[in-house]
């Protein structure tokens, strides 16, 4: 039943990586200065939102397959309807204050506030002997400390230092950096998913984890090793957090797991996409039910974290699966689905698809 459960999982995850996502659009070339006039609703997305972050300012930012959308807590802001129609899956401000838009298909979108730039794979120094992008299909987006910007995509990790790409592709027990822009191309049908990047965190230490579909790898800046418990490689990681206490969580068909640095513990066997620790310390999930394949919101109590069975809230339950997670500077929690994006503030769940549903 286990294997049974995970190759669903696998192919859940690429189904709503690629089918979902593939834009065959092209995008505006040399878009340094492209320039829009932003489209203002009163309602929120309406499709699969991934990832919801909230900016210096106050702002909320989500990425869905209907465009990056700001919210000011009045109303939304499509950022994206006149620059791409593509599907868009993580966003990211950096310290800088610009924001990074990665997208299923058509690369990566820097905006800083009033233009935008796409990268892809053919853009990196210049168009022949400059690597860009891995791959144009980016589904992770992270700032390291000394302010590079790494990219998981479905060909591997790549990170940008303002001038120029440096790609790696996981192969196997080991991790190949490629220096041509070329070979990184070829590996996007369903037998390389093994290189596919799910998620990127520096931890306090400086080392960098690396959760593929493949094995998890550990980066201390120098050489990638592969993350094992139990002498077998951890693999098929969907998410990776750092927690306050220093303690790294995996996430992805073999559950959800806690790492202290010697210890491992599962907290649950079900299929686990996202992972977030709250002001509290309190750790949020969105899992699938291994049993009848739902979905929930669950919210695992920090002062019961020391268990092996620790007190968990199911804050909602529904068929369709659950994505990013934010808390909001006000405490409230969002969440993305398949419909839309949401909101729990401690009561109640708004919707955002009508004025009716924000109440």
């Amino acid at each position: 039943m286990k294997k049974v459960v995970k190759l669903f999982a696998v192919f859940l995850i690429f189904v709503f990586y690629t089918s979902c996502g593939q834009n065959k659009t092209e995008e505006k070339k040399n878009s340094t200065n492209s320039e829009t006039k932003d489209v203002v609703t009163s309602t929120g997305p309406n499709t699969v939102t991934r990832t919801i972050k909230q900016d210096r300012n106050g702002n909320i930012w989500i990425a869905s397959w209907d465009g990056v959308f700001r919210y000011d807590g009045k109303s939304f802001t499509n950022i994206t309807s006149k620059v791409s129609s593509a599907h868009f899956f993580s966003v990211l401000e950096d310290r800088k204050g610009n924001f990074w838009f990665s997208s299923v298909g058509s690369g990566v979108f820097y905006y800083d506030g009033k233009s935008f730039r796409n990268f892809t794979t053919k853009q990196g120094l210049d168009f022949t002997t400059k690597p860009g992008l891995a791959n144009d299909q980016v589904l992770d987006i992270y700032e390291d400390k000394t302010g590079n910007i790494w990219f998981g995509t479905l060909s591997g990790a790549s990170r940008y230092d303002g001038k120029s790409f440096r790609n790696y592709m996981m192969n196997g027990d080991s991790v190949i950096e490629d220096r041509t822009g070329k070979s990184f191309l070829d590996f996007t049908t369903g037998e390389r998913l093994v290189n596919q990047v799910n998620s990127i965190i520096e931890d306090k230490t400086g080392k960098f984890w690396f959760g593929t579909m493949g094995n998890t790898f550990v980066y201390d800046g120098k050489a990638f090793t592969v993350f094992t418990h139990n002498g077998k490689p951890f693999s098929s990681v969907r998410s990776i957090i750092e927690d306050k206490k220093g303690n790294i969580w995996l996430g992805g068909p073999d559950g959800l797991w806690r790492y202290d640095g010697t210890t491992f513990t599962n907290f649950t066997q079900n299929w686990v996409g996202y992972i977030y620790e709250d002001k509290n310390g309190n750790i949020w999930t969105t899992s699938q039910n291994a049993i009848d394949n739902s979905w929930a919101l669950s919210r695992y109590d920090e002062k019961s974290l020391s268990n092996k069975k620790p007190t968990v809230t199911e804050i909602k339950s529904q068929s369709r699966g659950l994505f990013g997670i934010l808390e909001a500077y006000d405490r409230s929690i969002w969440f993305g689905d398949g419909d839309g994006v949401h909101r729990y503030d401690g009561n109640t769940i708004a919707d955002f698809k009508s004025k009716e549903g924000q109440k």
